[in-house]
């Protein structure tokens, strides 16, 4: 028989050069790191050296000659005394006497092999002959097998700190040895030289030579090789496939070689019936979850990625928008990721305590009752966060305290509590996935964390939904605040208007006064109902240019009979804003300023314009206010200084003006008095046209 596969002269003495170059290499690099192997660090050195002289051999005379066979004995007997100097690393000559007669054993072979073939050289006996092809390949097979059993040996039995070290040199003799068994077993199988696999042997040499360059490294018992899960599920997948491969085209040969009038017809159909049963097979989703499964529990320490799954679920959990999901489905769907569940449903305590239905996720048929989770029970749950298997709480029977409905529904499987602060802020029921298990301590850690998290998720959700409606309330409240504040201000009025007509009831022009004012409060009062949800940003009347010194002197003409009032109009202004918000702001500043000044004090109202914006100033002598005043009190809502005063009034003022565009400015002076600025937009030049001399319809006088 003869080896199917040739390369042109030369390629195999490139590979092997390239071999014993590497391990030259590598074997420099050990005499500048010697004693990182203790003992055997001499013999590694030497295993080295005799491999590169092999390599070398194969390289000059031909992979066929017979100095190459010697080489290679050498070879073995280094690496076995290598092997034997590694096993008194930590000290356990001692303890590993049934080794020493397997390497005695080795060495006799290895010593028989070389007798074997100097007598087939001095007789001329042809080493490819059948019997003595045989023999010597047996030998060869023997070596092997009985290296990498001596290897398993050294690091099964090895410490653990002791492994970290010998695993190098271990990984190496096994590639060795390994790639000679598949070269002898395929010479004894077809009782010939594997040409492929003896020009690859000397490459592989380069390898050999690399894990033991890096054994030499400092702190090399540190390194690790962890390859992410993703390439080790695709390194898999590709191996799997190829076996696949492999198996139908092995299969299909021999279907052809066995011969039959129907071989052509028996080939197409097992190809047929085998790809079939693998399109099938793949697309199982049990197949791959057990497939999943048991990858994880055999090359992994934990079943979880726990920095994938921890980005995932932040992905999911915070990808919030328009087009994404409700909050609570997410919650769902952030748990049964993690043990792929396809399916799901959220629990959240009702106003009784019991959990009721929330949400679901791909699971629209379970019938779930109004209460779907006693109070008590959520109670148990809330104290020991236990996370209940559903399988194994169907085979307790009647001693589960789960709710009969849970247990009816096949497809339940596990169910999360999700603590805050020891505190119940629902439950998540999982579907069954594809592949069933049992769940293990680590997934009971994970869920319990990640209900944690989801839980905070949940309260903090409830939390600003509460602040909302809260606001919503301040908000009625801060309106009720002002209107009290506003009648507050015309029962002042009418109170003052009452005491007049005691002294002045028959005199003709104070009743006809008296008229105008109760006509102006009664159209104060119900413009006051009318306006109710003016307070606020964006609930401001509509804008429009007025003249603010006809504004500011209605306010002045409506309060100067109480204190003495002086108007400074400095120059027409035109500014955008409502006129009976402006009014009601100037009001409050001016009785303001009125009620703090001493007696006889006047205080003054100035109208102009500074650039493009319109300035109203109010300006008393009152007692001032300090700066810290300023910063955290005045315009803080019911904080007054006055006995049975609201304190809304600078607030209410500031915010109708914000609500205008403006800004209201301050300035004080403990001891010296206080200027307000009301500062609004001037509106564009000509938007006064067809203004009358009281500014706007709106501007009434008081």
């Amino acid at each position: 028989m003869f080896w199917p596969f040739s390369f042109p002269s030369g390629i195999d003495a490139l590979f092997w050069s390239m071999g014993a170059l590497a391990c030259l290499l590598a074997l420099a690099w050990l005499q500048r790191r010697r004693g990182r192997f203790g003992a055997a660090d001499t013999a590694l050195n030497v295993a080295v050296g005799l491999t590169a002289l092999w390599l070398m051999t194969g390289a000059g005379a031909g992979l066929e000659s017979g100095a190459v066979r010697l080489a290679e004995s050498l070879r073995n007997l280094a690496w076995i005394f290598a092997l034997y100097r590694l096993f008194s690393m930590d000290g356990r000559l001692a303890s590993v006497r049934p080794v020493r007669p397997m390497l005695a054993a080795l060495a006799f072979v290895e010593f028989l092999q070389v007798a074997i073939f100097l007598i087939l050289s001095l007789r001329q006996v042809p080493v490819s002959a059948g019997f003595a092809f045989h023999s010597l390949v047996s030998l060869r097979l023997l070596v092997a097998v009985g290296g990498l059993v001596l290897v398993h040996n050294l690091y099964a039995g090895a410490a653990q700190q002791s492994r970290l070290i010998i695993r190098w040199p271990a990984i190496a003799a096994a590639l060795l040895w390994i790639v000679d068994l598949h070269f002898y077993a395929i010479a004894y199988l077809s009782e010939a030289t594997p040409q492929v696999i003896a020009l690859l042997r000397g490459l592989f040499a380069v390898p050999v030579a690399g894990l033991l360059a890096l054994g030499a490294v400092e702190k090399s018992e540190s390194l690790r090789f962890q390859p992410s899960r993703a390439v080790t599920f695709q390194t898999v997948s590709l191996l799997l496939i190829g076996g696949y491969l492999t198996v139908m085209v092995a299969v299909a040969q021999w279907l052809s070689f066995a011969g039959s009038e129907n071989a052509a017809l028996l080939q197409i159909a097992f190809v047929v019936a085998i790809a079939l049963a693998g399109i099938l097979t793949a697309l199982s989703p049990r197949l791959r979850g057990w497939l999943r499964v048991t990858l994880i529990k055999n090359l992994f320490q934990h079943r979880y990625d726990y920095r994938a799954e921890w980005l995932r679920f932040t992905r999911t959990i915070g990808l919030a928008g328009a087009d994404s999901a409700p909050l609570n489905q997410r919650v769902i769907r952030a748990v049964a990721d993690i043990t792929d569940s396809p399916a799901g449903l959220l629990l959240l305590p009702g106003e009784n305590g019991a959990l009721e239905l929330a949400a679901r996720w791909n699971w629209p048929i379970a019938t779930v009752p109004a209460a779907a989770l006693s109070h008590t029970l959520a109670r148990r749950y809330e104290q020991d966060g236990y996370i209940p298997d559903l399988d194994v709480e169907r085979a307790a029977g009647a001693a589960s305290a789960l709710p009969e409905w849970l247990l009816a529904e096949p497809q339940a499987w596990a169910l999360v509590p999700l603590l805050h602060f020891e505190r119940l802020e629902g439950m998540v029921v999982l579907a069954r996935p594809a592949h069933v298990r049992r769940l293990d301590w680590e997934d009971f850690d994970l869920l319990r964390v990640v209900g944690r998290q989801l839980a905070s998720y949940l309260a903090e959700n409830a939390g600003q939904a509460a602040l909302a409606e809260a606001a919503r309330f301040d908000d009625f409240h801060r309106r009720i605040a002002f209107v009290m504040h506003d009648i507050k201000n015309l029962a002042s009025q009418l109170g003052l208007l009452a005491r007049n007509a005691e002294l002045h009831a028959e005199n003709p022009e104070f009743r006809a006064d008296m008229l105008v004012t109760l006509r102006n409060s009664t159209d104060k009062l119900n413009a006051l109902v009318s306006r109710l949800s003016r307070y606020g940003p964006g609930n401001i009347e509509a804008l429009a240019p007025i003249r603010a010194n006809a504004i500011a002197r209605s306010v002045v003409d409506q309060l100067k009979a109480r204190h003495p009032l002086s108007l400074v109009e400095n120059e027409d202004s035109v500014v955008v804003a409502s006129p009976e918000s402006l009014e009601q702001v100037l009001l409050h500043l001016v009785q303001n300023a009125i009620d703090i000044s001493p007696a006889g004090a006047p205080v003054v109202v100035a109208v102009g314009a500074r650039g493009a914006e319109g300035v109203i100033e109010v300006l008393d002598s009152g007692p001032g206010m300090s700066a810290e005043f300023i910063r955290s009190r005045l315009y803080r809502p019911f904080d007054s200084t006055k006995p049975g005063g609201f304190g809304i009034g600078a607030y209410e003022a500031r915010e109708l003006v914000r609500a205008m565009g403006g800004r209201l400015e301050v300035e004080s002076r403990e001891g010296l008095g206080t200027r307000f600025a009301v500062v609004l937009p001037l509106a564009q030049p000509g938007a006064a046209q067809g203004l009358n001399s009281i500014g706007f319809a709106g501007a009434k006088v008081a």
